[in-house]
C-alpha cells in the first residue's frame, strides 16, 4: 500500500512538473504580470558612506524592513523595520508610510527619506527620527542641497527655496507662465534631466530660466470633458523659432540672483551645468542650434562673466554632449570630459585653462559611464562595450597611463556599486540564460561570497529557443541580432516571423542579458504562437561607435531599412523561414521604422502594428530632430525622402497605427496625417485612438492595446 502510494506521489509530481512547464503566456501576464516575472532582485540595495557595509530592503509594504551586512561578516541584521518607523512617525502625529522609503544616506549611521512633502532624517545609533523640512502646497521638481538640510523645488513656473519649515523663499517671479524656472530645458535632450544645480556646499543654487513666448502654442485636445477643452503645449518643430535659456545662479547668504552672460545666439543649447568644486567657477557646454559645434566655457559664478572659452568640439554631421564635467577628488582644478571626439566615447583628463593633459581611455569600444574613483584618487571606474558591444564591464582605469583592469569576469551585462573606500564592490550581472546574480567581490575582483542567485521566473513557461548572433550587410558592418523561434521548434515546418524593431538613436536592443520585461513576455507570448521573433539592431542605433550612428544623418529611414532588410534576406535564407508571412511591430521610432518597412520595401512585410509613430519629420521637436535631420529648409530632399506621406500609395499589406491623443513626445498630428493620406489614396488602414494617453499607453487601456495587435497579427499573419 506504501509502495502504490509511493508511486502515485512520484507520477503526481511528474504529471505536475509536465504541467507546469507548459504553461502558455496571456496578454493578462505581458500587461499586468511583468513585475512578477522578473527576476528576484535585492531592493535599494546600497553601500553605507565611510563605512564597509551594505544594505536593503525585505519584504514589503509594511512588514519591509532594511537589512545590513558586511564583506567581513556574513551576519545579516535587522537595522530598522517600517512599522518601527511608523511607530516614530505616530509619535510625532505625522502620517504613516505604506512601505519601506527611498534612504539617501547622509554618514554611516544615518539617511533621510521623504514622507510625502516631509523631509526626515534618522539615526540608526539611536533610533532617533527628526523632520529635517516640510514643503506646502503644489511643489514639483524637489532637490535637496548636498547638506540636506535645504529643498528647492518649483511651483507652476517659479522656483522656491525652503530652508526649514518656517522659512520659503521665492526666488523668480516671472507671471507669465511661458517663462519657465528650475526645469528640465531643451526637451530633455543632451543629457538634461532637470533644471536645478546645487553648488557642492549647498550656498548657491544654479537654475535653468527658459523663455518659451516665441514658441508656436501647439494645441492637445483633452477630450474628456463636455465639451472637449484645449491644452496648449510648447512644442517647437524642426526649423521654426525655439525656446531661449539662460542660467541664473541664486546665491542664499545674499538673496541676490546672478545671471551667466550666455550671449547669443539666443536659440543655442546650454548643458553639461557643472559647479567647480570651490564653488567659484561654472562652467557650460555651448552648442550652436545647427548642433556641429560645442564651446566649453568657464564662468566666474560671482559675477555671471564669462572667463574663457576651455576648449571646442566640431564635426561636419553633430556634437552631443550628454554628461557634466567630473572633478577629481580634492582638486579644483582638474576634470574629466567625456567625449566622441575620435569616434568612439572616452575620458580626457582637462584643467580648468582647457589644457589637455591626457587622453585616459582610447579604443574602438565605448565609455558607457564613468563611476567613480578609488580611495587614492588615481583610479578611475568605468562601464565599457570594451569586451563586446553586447556586453558591459566593469573597470579599474589609472589615470596615469590608461591601464584597465577588468573586474567582472563572467560574460554578460554587469552593474557594480563600489563601497566608500573601493575595497569592495556589489556585482550585480545577468546573460541570455543567468536571470541575475549578484555577487560580493573585492578590489581585485574576486569573489568574497554570493548575494543571490534569482531563479528563473519563466522556468513553469513553455519557451522555445533564444539565439543571438550577428550577420553582416553588403558593405561588411556587422549587425548584431536576436531570434526567439517557437517551442517545440521543427524545422522542416515553415514559421512566419514577427520583426520587433526600434532602430532609432540612443537604444541598443540586442545585448547578452536576460529578457524581461512587458516586451519580452510578449516576444515570449507570440512564439508560443508560431511566430518566429526576429530583432536586428541596424546602423543609428547605439553604443556602436559614431560612424556606425551617424551613417543616418540627414536621411533618416533609408539606411535603417536597407539594413533591416539584410535580416529580412537573412531570414528568407532559412529552411523553415516562411517568406510570404512577414510582421513587424515598434513603437516611437519604432513606428516610423515599421511603417517605413511597410511602405518602403516593395511590399515584403504583410502585416504591421505600431504605436506613436513619427510620419513626418517636420512634425517632430527642434532639439532631436535636427540634430539627425537638420532643418526642413537646409535639407528638402532628406525631408522628402523620410516622409512617410510620400509612399502611402505603396501601402499594399495591413497596417495597424495606434496613437495616444494627448502625447506631447510624437504628436497626434503625425499619425492623423498619415489617416488622411490614406483617405485621400483610398488605401484600407486600421487607426486607433488611446484618448488621453500620453506617448505611452498605460493603465487599463494597456489590456486593450495588447489585446489587439497580438489579435491583429494572428489575424492577418
Amino acid at each position: 500500500m506504501n509502495r502504490f502510494r509511493f508511486t502515485l506521489l512520484l507520477l503526481f509530481i511528474f504529471v505536475s512538473q509536465a504541467f507546469t512547464q507548459e504553461k502558455l503566456f496571456t496578454v493578462e501576464d505581458v500587461v499586468l504580470n511583468g513585475f512578477r516575472l522578473s527576476p528576484q532582485n535585492l531592493r535599494q540595495l546600497n553601500w553605507i558612506p565611510k563605512s564597509d557595509n551594505f544594505v536593503w530592503v525585505d519584504g514589503v509594504n509594511t512588514k519591509s524592513a532594511l537589512l545590513l551586512s558586511s564583506p567581513k561578516n556574513s551576519k545579516i541584521d535587522t537595522l530598522i523595520r517600517t512599522s518601527d518607523l511608523n511607530s516614530l512617525l505616530n509619535t510625532q502625529d505625522e502620517k504613516p508610510i505604506n512601505s519601506f522609503p527611498s534612504v539617501s544616506w547622509t554618514s554611516s549611521d544615518e539617511f533621510n527619506f521623504w514622507n510625502g512633502k516631509t523631509y526626515y532624517s534618522f539615526n540608526t545609533k539611536y533610533k532617533k527620527l527628526s523632520k529635517i523640512n516640510s514643503i506646502k502646497g503644489d511643489a514639483e521638481n524637489l532637490n535637496v542641497s548636498p547638506n540636506k538640510k535645504f529643498v528647492a523645488y518649483t511651483n507652476q513656473n517659479n522656483l522656491f527655496l525652503n530652508l526649514n519649515e518656517e522659512k520659503n523663499i521665492q526666488i523668480t517671479f516671472d507671471k507669465d507662465s511661458n517663462i519657465v524656472n528650475g526645469q528640465s530645458v531643451h526637451r530633455d535632450e543632451f543629457g538634461i534631466n532637470g533644471g536645478i544645480f546645487w553648488s557642492p556646499n549647498s550656498n548657491f543654487i544654479a537654475f535653468y530660466h527658459m523663455d518659451q513666448t516665441m514658441v508656436s502654442d501647439y494645441p492637445l485636445v483633452e477630450l474628456t470633458t463636455t465639451p472637449a477643452h484645449l491644452r496648449n503645449i510648447k512644442y517647437p518643430m524642426t526649423g521654426q523659432t525655439s525656446h531661449q535659456v539662460k542660467v541664473g545662479i541664486y546665491e542664499i547668504k545674499t538673496g541676490k540672483t546672478v545671471w551667466l552672460s550666455t550671449g547669443e545666439p539666443l536659440d543655442q543649447y546650454l548643458t553639461s551645468l557643472t559647479w567647480s568644486p570651490d564653488e567659484k567657477y561654472f562652467f557650460i557646454a555651448h552648442l550652436n542650434r545647427d548642433q556641429n559645434h560645442m564651446r566649453l566655457i568657464k564662468y566666474d559664478a560671482a559675477t555671471g562673466n564669462q572667463i574663457k572659452v576651455l576648449f571646442e568640439e566640431k564635426s561636419d554631421k553633430y556634437v552631443e554632449p550628454l554628461t557634466p564635467l567630473t572633478f577629481l577628488p580634492n582638486s579644483n582644478d582638474k576634470f574629466i570630459w567625456q567625449s566622441q571626439r575620435n569616434g568612439y566615447n572616452h575620458l580626457y583628463l582637462y584643467d580648468t585653462e582647457g589644457n589637455l593633459i591626457r587622453q585616459v581611455t582610447d579604443g574602438k569600444w565605448v565609455v558607457l559611464s564613468l563611476n567613480g574613483f578609488d580611495k587614492s584618487g588615481k583610479n578611475i571606474f568605468i562601464s565599457s562595450t570594451k569586451e563586446s558591444p553586447l556586453e558591459r564591464h566593469f573597470y579599474r582605469v589609472n589615470l596615469e597611463n590608461g591601464k584597465m583592469d577588468n573586474l567582472t569576469k563572467e560574460p554578460g551585462v554587469h552593474t557594480v556599486l563600489a563601497s566608500s573606500n573601493s575595497d569592495y564592490f556589489i556585482d550585480s550581472y545577468s546573460n541570455a540564460t543567468t536571470p541575475r546574480v549578484l555577487n560580493l567581490v573585492d578590489k581585485k575582483g574576486a569573489q568574497i561570497r554570493n548575494l543571490l542567485i534569482a531563479n528563473n521566473p519563466l522556468k513553469d513557461f513553455k519557451l522555445g529557443e533564444t539565439k543571438i548572433f550577428s550577420i553582416k550587410n553588403e558593405e561588411g558592418i556587422e549587425l548584431f541580432c536576436r531570434m526567439i523561434t517557437p517551442p517545440n521548434f521543427d524545422q522542416t515546418k515553415k514559421y512566419p516571423v514577427i520583426v520587433y524593431v526600434y532602430g532609432g538613436p540612443h537604444d541598443q536592443e540586442i545585448t547578452n542579458s536576460f529578457g524581461t520585461g512587458r516586451y519580452f513576455l510578449w516576444f515570449y507570448m507570440m512564439a508560443q504562437k508560431g511566430y518566429i521573433i526576429f530583432t536586428l539592431d541596424n546602423r543609428g542605433s547605439a553604443n556602436r561607435g559614431l560612424e556606425f550612428e551617424q551613417a543616418t544623418f540627414r536621411h533618416l529611414g533609408t539606411v535603417e531599412v536597407k539594413d533591416q532588410m539584410t535580416g529580412v534576406d537573412y531570414l528568407k535564407s532559412l529552411p523553415y523561414v516562411d517568406g510570404n508571412r512577414f510582421g513587424v511591430y515598434g513603437w516611437s521610432y519604432g513606428g516610423f521604422m515599421t511603417t517605413s518597412l511597410m511602405l518602403r520595401t516593395n511590399n515584403t512585410f504583410k502585416v504591421g502594428a505600431c504605436g506613436g509613430a513619427v510620419i513626418d519629420w517636420k512634425f517632430y521637436e527642434v532639439m532631436y530632430g535636427e540634430r539627425y535631420m537638420d532643418t526642413p529648409q537646409s535639407n528638402p530632399e532628406g525631408y522628402k525622402e523620410a516622409s512617410l506621406l510620400n509612399y502611402v500609395d505603396n501601402l499594399k499589406g495591413k497596417l495597424l497605427l495606434v496613437h495616444g491623443t494627448s502625447d506631447p513626445t510624437v504628436v497626434w498630428q503625425n499619425t492623423l496625417s498619415f489617416a488622411k493620406k490614406c483617405a485621400e489614396l483610398n488605401k484600407p488602414l486600421d487607426y486607433f485612438p488611446y484618448v488621453g494617453q500620453p506617448h505611452g499607453v498605460g493603465g487599463k487601456d494597456a489590456l486593450q492595446l495588447y489585446n489587439k495587435i497580438t489579435n491583429y497579427f494572428l489575424d492577418n499573419l
